[in-house]
């Protein structure tokens, strides 16, 4: 059998290595456009600000490796085009410029996402810079060393890190985003509240509720960014408005949701049985809703290009969906979501409730305790939990962890409210928040 993997980051990597161990006898080839495997992109806002210092521990495979299993690779290759009906992949070797044409009897779709590049006028000019994968966090890197105030447009989980990095590398940053707060998919407002004080103490500029109309510069470099609000001077602009699926290749030969997300069953086949899908090129199961939604999401990925690999001779194991559960650390606050949030249960239209709870991490006669603050939403008809939101300084990011499974089995705040936890005092209290944050759905 003849199997073909196009991209090969996260979904892709794991794909790979579970097939090559699974199927001695398979014949599998990988194109990828870059030099690179499984760049770890969420580790872009710690190598920028030092935390991350070998830049080579951000990959955990390499092309080198994945040979060593037998798989045949084909770096800096681009695809140009599939055939469906043919099963035929022509490509192009980007270093020689040599075109060929190779056939599979499987194919595996892991082409990832790509940055959003909004139409914005003068966006060509120089110093406005992605941040996606490993050559450009390097340029990243290089550019800011001679910046003095830098721009972050997006206030999304990378914008928000790159932000704090350049904070603490002593630079101005300016954060821009269209909407009135950050990070409004992942956290309700009283969360992110606490966040944005934390960026106003630090003299971090928050440009929010207004969009940028164009880019002017000097010399062919950005100089000054036009907002629907004003104007701010600038030295580097991050771009980090989000990713669409990067598809164009299955336009039209698969079924795909309206921003070119690939849809697949539970055995994360395409509408094409002979080709599946995976990571940030296709939309997931949302637990919390039951539709297909597009999450971007290395564990997204990893998790669906292992399913692909036991899927591909025959359909074994099914995918459960997600939770779009999601973690992040911002100066000394800890902070995790999954499922729902308020906003988000209340555009999908569904009956809810909340429960709050504010309590220490652990009892107060210990030397030390952190408040955390918890959030829970729950469907007020059927009880399941919907999703949570959690803040502290304390590391009680586990607590979503657990959440997560929760909303997948469709547990009920009832039984949350019950469930066996240990207390020890180095830990948490007699009664666990999660117990907390149960009992008090009771009332409601």
């Amino acid at each position: 059998m003849k199997i073909i993997v196009v991209g090969c980051t996260h979904a892709g990597t794991a794909a790979v290595k579970n097939m090559a161990s699974l199927y001695k006898d398979a014949s599998i080839t990988v194109y990828e456009k870059n030099d690179n495997v499984s760049f770890l992109s969420c580790g872009i806002a710690l190598y920028v600000g030092g935390v991350a210092q070998n830049p080579n521990e951000l990959f955990y495979s390499s092309p080198e490796e994945l040979e060593s299993l037998g798989v045949t690779m084909n770096m800096k290759h681009e695809v140009l085009e599939i055939d469906t009906e043919q099963k035929k992949v022509i490509a192009r070797d980007m270093t020689t410029g040599e075109v060929k044409e190779d056939h599979y009897d499987k194919l595996v779709m892991s082409t990832g996402s790509w940055p959003v590049i909004p139409p914005i006028e003068g966006i060509n000019l120089e110093n406005i810079l992605l941040c996606k994968n490993f050559h450009q966090a390097n340029t990243i890197i290089e550019k800011a060393k001679n910046a003095t105030n830098i721009t972050v447009i997006g206030a999304g989980y990378i914008g928000v890190e790159l932000v704090e990095a350049f904070e603490l590398d002593g630079k101005n940053v300016t954060l821009i985003d269209g909407e009135d707060r950050i990070l409004n998919k992942y956290l309700d407002k009283e969360f992110t509240d606490i966040v944005e004080e934390e960026f106003t103490r630090r003299n971090i500029q928050l440009a929010l509720n207004q969009t940028v109309t164009k880019f002017e510069g000097e010399n062919g470099n950005v100089s000054r960014v036009m907002t629907t609000k004003g104007e701010l001077e600038t030295d580097l602009v991050i771009l980090c408005v989000g990713f669409k699926p990067n598809t164009g290749l299955l336009k039209g030969k698969v079924d795909m949701l309206d921003n070119g997300a690939i849809l697949v069953n539970e055995y994360l086949q395409t509408s094409d049985k002979d080709i599946y899908a995976a990571g940030d090129s296709c939309a997931v199961s949302y637990n919390p809703t039951g539709k297909h939604m597009y999450i971007p999401l290395a564990t997204n990925a990893v998790r669906m290009g292992t399913i692909v690999a036991h899927n591909i001779i025959e359909p074994k194991v099914r995918y459960m969906g997600t939770q779009g559960t999601s973690g992040l650390h911002i100066y000394d606050y800890n902070m995790a979501s999954t499922g729902l949030t308020e906003v988000t249960a209340k555009q999908a239209g569904l009956d809810y409730k909340t429960v709050d709870i504010i309590e220490n991490n652990r009892p107060e006669f210990m030397p030390t305790f952190e408040q955390v603050k918890l959030k829970l939403v729950f469907e007020e008809s059927t009880r399941r939990i919907l999703g949570a939101q959690i803040i502290s300084k304390a590391d009680m990011t586990q607590t979503i962890n657990t959440l997560s499974v929760c909303i997948q089995k469709e547990m009920t705040v009832e039984e949350l409210g019950f469930v066996d936890f240990f207390f020890q005092p180095h830990f948490n209290k007699p009664w666990n928040i999660l117990n907390e944050a149960g009992l008090a759905a009771l009332t409601l």
